[in-house]
C-alpha cells in the first residue's frame, strides 16, 4: 500500500474493508464527479459575489444604488434562480447532464459579461434576473449529481469539498474585485466594477466546457468515457447494497412520491432554518466592517483590510466544513454535527442582538457564524439518505428545499437586514435568534419519524437493499437478452407498490 493510500485509509477517505478495485473506481468517481461541480460552483459564485463586490468598487456611486437598491438587485436574482430551479432540475434527470449543464453555465457567463455594459439600475434589474435563470442549475444540479454517486460512509466527506466551493468562491471574488479595481480601473474609458464582470464572464465561459468531457450524470445513466463497462455496472451495484436505488422515472406519480412523504416537509422546514441563521456572517459583517470610522472620521479599515477581515469568516467556513463532513462520516450521522452549528448560531446571533459588546466580542460572533457554517453543507447528503429510495424524488426535493431558501433571501433580507438599518440590525438579529431556537427544538423530528417509520415496518433503504440480489439477477440476464420492457414493467409495478406503502406511512 503506497503512502498515498495510507493517508486515505487514515483520514478514512475510503471506508474500510473497500477492495482495492472499488478504491481505484471512487478515486475515478471523485475526479469526475467532483472536478465538473466544484468548477461549475465556483465560476456561479464567482458571478454571483461580483454583485457585492461591484457595489464596494463603485458601481453603486455610478448606478445610484440609494437606499435598499441593492437588496433589489439581489432579490431580482434570487427570483429568477427560484422560478425555474425546480423544473430544471426535474428535466435533469431526464436529459444529459454533460450538455445541459454546461448549456446553462455559458449563458449565465454571456449574461454576466451583460452586466458590465449596464447604463442604469433597470438595465441591472433585467441582468440580474436573467443570470439567476440561467444559473439555477447550477447548485442544485450538481448537488443531485454528487448525491448520486457515493455510498452513506462518503457523502459527507464529498460534500463538504463542494460545500468549500462557495466561500472559496467568495474569497478570490474578492481580491479579483481588488485587482479589477486597482489595475484595470479606467482601462479602456470603463471602470474597475465593470471589468470585474468582464473577468468573471471570461472565467465562466470556457470552464463550461469541461463539463462536457467530465461530467459523468448518474451512475445508471452515464456515458462517461472514462468509465469501463464493468465499473459502471459496479457504481451501481455498491449503491444499491448501501440502499440507493436506482432510477424510477418521472411520470405522473412524482409529485405525490414527494408530497405524500413527511420527508418534504420536515427537510423544508429544518434545513432552511438553518440555511437562513448564519445570514450575518455575510453582508451585514461587510457593512459593519465598512462603517468602521476612527475619531478623525476617516474609515478604520482600508477597503484591502475589509476583504481581508472578510477572508477570515470565509476561512473559517472552509476548515469548519472539511471537519464536519469528515466528522459526520466517521459518527454516521448527520445530526451531531448541525446541532453544534445550531448551538453555535445561537450564541453568535445573541451576541449581536445585545450589540453593545467590545469589537473583540463582535469579531468572535461574525466569524463564529462562519464556523457555524460548514454544517450546512449536510443538509444535502443528509436529505438525499432519507430519500435515498427514489433518485428522481431526492433530486426534485433538493430544489424545492432550495427554493424555499432562495425565497426566504428574496424576502427576509429587505425585511429583517434593510441597509438604512445598517450596522445594528436589530429586527435582523431577533429574527435570527428566533430562528435559531426554532431549529434546535425541531432538529431530532427526522430521526423520530424515521424511527416511528421503522417501527410500523417500513424502511425503505432496508427494501433496496433486499431486492439488491433480484435487481442484480435482472441486470445480469438482460445483459444475456432479457427483454427490456418486461423490466421496465416490473419496476413500474415496485414503484406502485411503494407509493401506497408512502401514503399509509403518511
Amino acid at each position: 500500500m503506497g503512502a498515498l493510500d495510507k493517508f486515505a485509509e487514515f483520514i478514512d477517505w475510503y471506508p474500510k474493508g473497500m477492495s482495492k478495485e472499488e478504491r481505484h473506481l471512487v478515486y475515478k468517481i471523485d475526479w469526475l464527479v467532483l472536478s465538473f461541480s466544484c468548477i461549475a460552483f465556483f465560476t456561479k459564485n464567482l458571478d454571483v459575489s461580483a454583485l457585492t463586490n461591484a457595489y464596494y468598487a463603485g458601481m453603486g456611486d455610478d448606478l445610484n444604488l440609494d437606499g435598499n437598491k441593492l437588496q433589489f438587485a439581489t432579490s431580482m436574482y434570487f427570483v429568477g434562480y427560484a422560478l425555474f430551479q425546480i423544473p430544471s432540475n426535474i428535466v435533469l434527470t431526464r436529459l444529459p447532464a454533460e450538455y445541459y449543464l454546461p448549456a446553462f453555465e455559458i449563458m449565465w457567463g454571456l449574461f454576466t459579461l451583460g452586466t458590465a455594459f449596464i447604463k442604469n439600475y433597470n438595465q441591472l434589474l433585467v441582468m440580474r434576473f436573467f443570470v439567476g435563470v440561467t444559473a439555477c442549475s447550477c447548485w442544485v444540479g450538481n448537488a443531485h449529481i454528487v448525491n448520486s454517486w457515493y455510498t452513506r460512509q462518503e457523502l459527507g466527506k464529498r460534500n463538504a469539498i463542494y460545500g468549500c466551493v462557495y466561500p472559496l468562491g467568495a474569497m478570490f471574488a474578492g481580491y479579483l474585485q481588488s485587482a479589477a479595481y486597482l489595475n484595470l480601473n479606467g482601462a479602456h474609458g470603463m471602470e474597475g466594477w465593470r471589468w470585474l464582470f468582464i473577468v468573471c464572464a471570461i472565467i465562466t465561459i470556457p470552464c463550461a466546457l469541461i463539463g462536457v468531457f467530465f461530467c459523468p450524470n448518474v451512475p445508471d445513466r452515464t456515458r462517461s468515457r472514462y468509465l469501463t463497462e464493468r465499473e459502471k455496472q459496479l457504481c451501481v451495484d455498491r449503491l444499491l447494497k448501501d440502499g440507493f436505488a436506482k432510477t424510477r422515472g418521472i411520470g405522473k406519480g412524482l409529485f405525490k412520491r414527494i408530497f405524500g412523504n413527511w420527508r418534504i416537509y420536515v427537510f423544508f422546514v429544518v434545513g432552511n432554518l438553518f440555511w437562513m441563521t448564519p445570514y450575518p456572517s455575510g453582508l451585514p459583517y461587510g457593512l459593519w466592517l465598512d462603517d468602521q470610522t476612527l475619531a478623525s472620521g476617516e474609515s478604520k479599515y482600508s477597503p484591502d483590510m475589509v476583504n481581508n477581515l472578510s477572508t477570515i469568516s470565509y476561512a473559517a467556513t472552509i476548515v469548519s466544513t472539511m471537519i464536519c463532513g469528515f466528522y459526520s462520516d466517521w459518527r454516521k450521522n448527520r445530526w451531531e454535527t448541525i446541532l453544534y452549528g445550531g448551538i453555535l448560531i445561537l450564541i453568535c446571533n445573541v451576541l449581536l442582538l445585545v450589540w453593545k459588546i467590545p469589537d473583540g466580542a463582535k469579531f468572535f460572533a461574525f466569524i463564529g457564524l462562519g464556523l457555524a457554517n460548514g454544517p450546512t453543507n449536510l443538509i444535502v447528503p443528509w436529505l438525499a439518505e432519507f430519500m435515498s429510495h427514489d433518485l428522481e424524488a431526492r433530486s426534485t426535493s433538493i430544489a424545492i428545499i432550495n427554493v424555499g431558501w432562495v425565497v426566504i433571501n428574496c424576502v427576509v433580507p429587505i425585511i429583517a437586514w434593510p441597509i438604512p438599518s445598517a450596522p445594528r440590525f436589530l429586527g435582523g438579529y431577533i429574527w435570527s435568534v428566533v430562528m435559531s431556537v426554532i431549529e434546535i427544538v425541531l432538529l431530532p423530528l427526522p430521526m423520530l419519524l424515521e424511527q416511528r417509520e421503522i417501527k410500523r415496518g417500513i424502511n425503505y433503504a432496508q427494501r433496496v437493499i433486499e431486492e439488491n440480489g433480484m435487481v442484480a439477477a435482472g441486470l445480469e440476464e438482460k445483459t444475456k437478452g432479457v427483454d427490456d420492457q418486461s423490466l421496465e414493467e416490473s419496476g413500474q409495478m415496485k414503484t406502485e407498490k411503494e407509493v401506497e406503502v408512502t401514503q399509509i406511512a403518511v
